[in-house]
């Protein structure tokens, strides 16, 4: 189980939405071995007055928060977050200096999906992996 949040600047993000929602997704997929049917992804694009950030960003800058279940190893974490970074680069155009990533992993029993806790679900993919 993955939901995601991406932030970024109104302006520069709307345009691209579709397409990001398409890179981040396969980028799961491939590195989190999520189903290809299972995309749970919000996009929050920001007023100029809301979105403050470092000065040594771009109006490209994206932060992408990723909640998911507790259990990956740190290499596949770590293969998720580098394929994120040379996918977003290499379609979009947007540098590793405009992109941060957060994984937030929690217990699957802090989770509640379905009508049950998400230890009790049952899942047709891995966690572990």
């Amino acid at each position: 189980m993955a939901q995601i949040k991406i932030y970024g600047l109104a302006t520069s993000l709307n345009p691209i939405k579709a397409a990001l929602a398409e890179t981040i997704h396969n980028c799961m997929v491939e590195h989190f071995q999520l189903p290809a049917n299972k995309r749970f992804q919000r996009f929050f694009p920001m007023a100029a007055d809301d979105w403050l950030m470092p000065a040594d960003r771009s109006s490209n800058y994206l932060i992408i928060e990723i909640s998911c279940f507790a259990g990956r190893s740190i290499g596949a974490k770590k293969a998720l977050i580098q394929g994120l970074f040379f996918e977003i680069a290499k379609v979009h155009g947007i540098q590793a200096q405009d992109v941060e990533i957060t994984l937030i992993e929690t217990p699957a029993h802090n989770w509640g999906i379905r009508g049950v806790a998400g230890d009790d679900l049952q899942l047709r993919y891995p966690v572990e992996i």
